[in-house]
């Protein structure tokens, strides 16, 4: 891994921002879809380094329980240049003088993905994915949408969440993003840049706390699938 870490200042490119495959939309709220943003051959150490969470949805990055790849490619998603080219591509001055929050999900139960705007703690999310390949269509497939209730009413073609597709957007009263219902492994790292520090502790706090919950309740059900007390079929 230290040659792979050695050269981890090629990863992300600042340039892969505004080539041939990334498309920039300011209306109805401002975002982009970038595509091809990380080299393929580096696929393999990113999932041997992507983290086995116990629990469904984002949860915080915690350095432990990830390998080198990951932290370091979290470091360069997060480092100010590449936040900044993000922020130009949203009309976001010196997006990174805001702080920033990780999360990472490895996996989806069929209630996630639900139409909403994010919270106004937020000034833009981005979401850089890492599956080696989506055959769906639709489901669990990002949509942006120009009403909250409607799945059909897309402002883009639905964006696969594919190895090295990195989408972002900022935060509006009417940036409403989602996906159709889908339960299993869905690999995506989440970095938010918040309004705040007060914001971020409250947030750090949140998944510290759901974290621990999904542990527990991870716990427990397999202790009952031990026990023999459900019919659950391990998969």
């Amino acid at each position: 891994m230290t040659s792979l870490t050695a050269n981890a200042s090629h990863w992300l490119d600042t340039n892969a921002l505004t080539g041939k495959d990334t498309q920039i939309n300011l209306q109805p709220f401002p975002f982009f879809v970038a595509r091809n943003i990380l080299n393929r051959e580096m696929m393999s150490a990113f999932l041997e380094a992507f983290p086995h969470l116990k629990g469904a949805g984002y949860l915080p990055h915690e350095k432990e329980q990830c390998g080198a790849a990951i932290n370091t490619l979290i470091e360069q998603f997060t480092d100010p240049e590449f936040a900044n080219a993000i922020g130009r591509n949203l009309g976001i001055e010196e997006l990174s003088q805001y702080p920033t929050y990780a999360s990472i999900s490895r996996t989806l139960k069929k209630r996630h993905g639900r139409i909403h705007t994010d919270g106004k703690s937020k000034v833009a999310t981005a979401l850089l994915y890492l599956n080696p390949e989506w055959t769906l269509d639709g489901n669990g497939c990002l949509r942006f949408l120009n009403c909250i209730d409607d799945f059909e009413d897309t402002v883009v073609p639905e964006v696969r969440p594919a190895y090295g597709t990195l989408v972002a957007f900022k935060r509006a009263d009417n940036s409403f993003h989602g996906h159709l219902p889908f339960e299993g492994q869905r690999l995506v790292i989440q970095i938010a840049w918040l309004v705040s520090a007060a914001d971020k502790e409250r947030k750090a706090k949140r998944g510290r706390l759901s974290h621990i919950l999904k542990r527990i309740l991870g716990w427990f059900s397999g202790k009952q699938s031990v026990d023999g007390k459900d019919g659950a079929t391990p998969m």
